[in-house]
């Protein structure tokens, strides 16, 4: 506990100074905010321009869409704050670097994470609000006293199963000398779970829940503040699904240092 609260700190004391030094140049900052919302909002004219021709999709509509495609913006971009290492195989693997890595006293995942973090990501989640408050608004949603709190739990849960899945996927770097690895596909996979799961078929579905259960970080979650009682279990499995596929993908990065016998091995 004592080794977990140290770590947060360290996280914490990181983010603070970066965003004192990026808000010292205010328009840098400010100007990656705006081309970050227009490139979610391509995203989103695309959504309203396949709508224009599909009014209903099974049972949703396109503002619902709109507001799965908000909500599931949100925990990608917490994820890829502190899990933005789609090159550890080549960085840390390939040229050796996670032998220094092993040398130090923090937990190793967590100086991967360190210095793999892009805070700018969290331009992501102000974008995911703002479309999920443009959605919201169409939809004249109505929203209970403790939601914005049921909102973080779920949004935290989302990006711990993210956290999880490519946690498990770099691990395979231990055992592995290729450049590319899977993360590639398994990227195209998660974008599925923007969309409600009721579209697919059985496989798929099933897939999206208990394989790679990216229907966590999109449709299920959002399901709730739509108020789709029909998946409102799947809503509240949000967080457990999160605590034991990070737990999964821990554990195989775990094994996987244990493992490890160092570069040119």
């Amino acid at each position: 506990m004592q080794n977990a609260r140290h770590i947060i700190g360290v996280f914490a004391d990181y983010l603070g100074q970066y965003f004192k030094t990026r808000l010292a140049y205010r328009a840098d900052f400010f100007g990656d905010l705006v081309s970050n919302l227009i490139y979610e909002l391509i995203n989103l004219v695309f959504i309203i321009v396949v709508f224009q021709h599909v009014p209903l999709l099974k049972d949703w509509t396109r503002d619902e869409i709109i507001f799965i495609y908000g909500f599931f913006l949100i925990p990608y971009a917490l994820f890829s704050m502190f899990f933005s290492f789609w090159d550890f195989n080549e960085r840390y693997i390939i040229r050796g670097e996670m032998d220094r890595i092993l040398t130090r006293p923090l937990h190793n995942l967590a100086q991967v994470c360190l210095e793999s973090m892009a805070p700018d990501r969290i331009f992501g989640i102000i974008s995911g609000l703002i479309i999920m408050g443009y959605a919201a608004f169409k939809l004249d949603l109505s929203f209970h006293w403790y939601d914005p709190l049921l909102f973080v739990v779920l949004v935290i849960g989302g990006a711990l199963i993210y956290a999880g899945v490519y946690t498990a996927i770099a691990a395979v770097s231990f055992f592995s000398d290729s450049r590319t690895g899977i993360a590639p596909m398994i990227w195209n996979i998660q974008q599925y779970g923007r969309y409600p799961v009721d579209v697919y078929n059985k496989v798929i579905r099933f897939v999206l829940t208990y394989i790679l259960p990216f229907a966590f970080v999109g449709v299920y979650p959002a399901a709730y503040f739509l108020r789709k009682e029909t998946w409102y279990v799947y809503a509240a499995f949000t967080p457990v699904m999160g605590v034991i596929f990070f737990g999964i993908g821990l554990a195989i990065w775990n094994w996987g240092v244990r493992k490890y016998r160092g570069a040119g091995s």
